[in-house]
């Protein structure tokens, strides 16, 4: 498999799983300003959305949008527990929350992204800072008493969770105000697959 990515974006989830899982893979730099592949080919070739992550699948074709890559990375290793079997109470819960940090958090913090400063204004990043702190809230209290968001166990959900939150520092937004949320991130940041991702997006 191939996955196509952009250092420290929403592709840090699935290369997080990639590793979880054991799975063989090659990464490939994406250039999202150009839309351009390392030896100067158009990656919208490859995907038409022109967007990562993007999985090239061992048997052929691609699969595109982070919360399906990674159920099918973790499905592809059941007894890795990366996520509960299909038809579960424990994988309508996984989904939930990949669902709910999708569209909730994950585009809840790109409008606060500094690129943007020229384009969004103060008025709508401050009502922006206050609906992200809202969800927020919810995550922190998700946590209450638990490792990861659905108990002991890491999942799919965690990585989506920890690719999220790693953006506040770029934002400069305060997570003192949510100690689960900030104790799980480091959590997640010391498991070994996530410090290998981060090691090889360094080196791309």
């Amino acid at each position: 498999m191939k996955l196509y990515y952009k250092p420290g974006a929403c592709s840090l989830s699935p290369h997080i799983v990639l590793r979880e899982a054991g799975l063989p893979f090659e990464l490939v730099k994406v250039d999202l300003v150009t839309k351009t592949l390392a030896d100067g080919s158009d990656f919208r070739a490859v995907n038409p959305k022109g967007q990562v992550p993007t999985l090239a699948l061992d048997e052929g074709g691609i699969l595109t949008e982070g919360a399906v890559i990674v159920q099918y990375i973790a499905d592809k290793v059941p007894a890795s527990g990366l996520i509960p079997a299909a038809g579960t109470m424990g994988r309508y819960r996984v989904q939930e929350l990949l669902n709910f940090i999708g569209s909730e958090l994950h585009k809840g913090v790109v409008p606060l992204f500094p690129m943007l400063n020229d384009v969004v204004s103060d008025t709508h990043r401050q009502f922006a800072t206050k609906v992200l702190s809202g969800k927020l809230a919810v995550l922190n209290h998700q946590l209450d008493g638990k490792a990861y968001l659905t108990g002991d166990s890491f999942t799919v959900a965690d990585a989506y969770a920890y690719t999220v939150l790693s953006w506040l520092p770029r934002i400069k937004f305060d997570l003192s105000p949510f100690p689960n949320l900030t104790a799980f991130a480091e959590r997640v940041a010391a498991r070994p697959a996530v410090q290998a991702a981060h090691a090889a997006e360094a080196q791309g």
